[in-house]
C-alpha cells in the first residue's frame, strides 16, 4: 500500500508545482489598490487563464510593476497608470499582454462599484509631425507627376479622367497627417516595389520577378521635386465618405 502511496504521489507533484507555477507576482501602488480594481479584475484573469496574479509589497519582487512609468494602460484615481514587465518571459507575458490588450482594458474601465466607472482610457499622446524642406522644384515635380505618376493617380486636374479609381489622388493623398513621408518614401509602399526604381537607392529588379508593367524610374532630383509639387496643393476636403477611404488606403499602404 505504502508503496503505490509513494507512486501516487510522484505522479501527482508534478501537476502541484505546474499549478504553483502559474502565477504572476504584482506590485500595485496602496492607492490603486484601495480603490479595490484589483480585486475586480485579477480573479477574472484567473478565470479566463487559469493563472494566478498574486500582489506583493515590494517592487522589487514583482514581474509587473503598476505605477506612472511604462506602458499607459488607463487613467483615474488621481493619475495615469501604467506598468513595467521587470521579469519577462512565461505567465509573465500573457498577463502583461492582457494587460494592455482589449480585454484587459474592457475588464479594467468596467469596474464600477457604485454604478459610475472609476476608470477611463488613458490620454492619446499625439505623435510629433517632422516637417521636410521642400528644396524640389515644382513645375518639374508637376511634369514628372503627369509622365511617371498619372497612370494610377490623378495628380491635377487634367489627370482625373486618367488615373485607377481605386488609387488616391494627389490631393486626398496630400491631406493625409503624413503625406511628406508617404511621398519622400513611396517607392517602398506597396505596391511600387514592383515597378518602381530610383536611381542610387533601390536595388535593381529581380531577374527572377521582372516588373509586371512597364517600370517606373526616378531620381532623386524627381522625387524631391514631386514633394515639393504636392506641398502646393491645397488638400482635398476629408468629409466622412473620404475619411473612410482615408483609413482604408491608409491600412493598404502600411501592410
Amino acid at each position: 500500500m505504502r508503496i503505490w502511496l509513494l507512486i501516487l504521489a510522484l505522479a501527482v507533484l508534478p501537476f502541484k508545482v505546474a499549478a504553483q507555477e502559474r502565477q504572476v507576482l504584482l506590485f500595485s501602488p496602496p492607492a490603486l489598490v484601495e480603490t479595490g480594481v484589483m480585486s475586480y479584475i485579477l480573479p477574472r484573469f484567473k478565470l479566463k487563464t487559469q493563472i494566478a496574479v498574486q500582489l506583493v509589497d515590494d517592487p522589487a519582487q514583482a514581474q509587473v510593476v503598476l505605477g506612472d512609468a511604462g506602458t499607459p494602460v488607463f487613467e483615474g484615481a488621481g493619475q495615469v497608470w501604467a506598468f513595467q514587465v521587470t521579469q519577462p518571459g512565461g505567465w509573465t507575458d500573457r498577463f502583461a499582454g492582457w494587460l494592455a490588450g482589449e480585454i484587459g482594458r474592457d475588464t479594467i474601465l468596467s469596474y464600477a462599484p457604485d454604478e459610475t466607472a472609476v476608470f477611463r482610457p488613458p490620454p492619446k499622446v499625439a505623435q510629433p509631425v517632422v516637417e521636410v524642406d521642400l528644396v524640389g522644384d515644382p513645375a518639374l515635380g508637376l511634369q514628372v507627376s503627369r509622365l511617371k505618376c498619372a497612370r494610377c493617380h490623378a495628380v491635377d486636374e487634367d489627370t482625373r479622367l486618367t488615373d485607377i479609381g481605386s488609387t488616391p489622388s494627389f490631393a486626398l493623398l496630400r491631406g493625409f497627417a503624413d503625406w511628406q513621408a508617404r511621398f519622400i518614401g513611396f517607392y517602398a509602399l506597396n505596391p511600387h516595389p514592383a515597378f518602381t526604381q530610383i536611381d542610387e537607392v533601390t536595388p535593381p529588379f529581380d531577374a527572377a520577378r521582372p516588373s509586371p508593367i512597364s517600370p517606373i524610374r526616378m531620381t532623386l532630383e524627381e522625387v524631391e521635386a514631386v514633394l515639393a509639387y504636392v506641398g502646393g496643393l491645397p488638400p482635398a476636403d476629408l468629409g466622412a465618405p473620404l475619411q473612410s477611404q482615408q483609413d482604408q488606403w491608409s491600412r493598404r499602404f502600411e501592410r
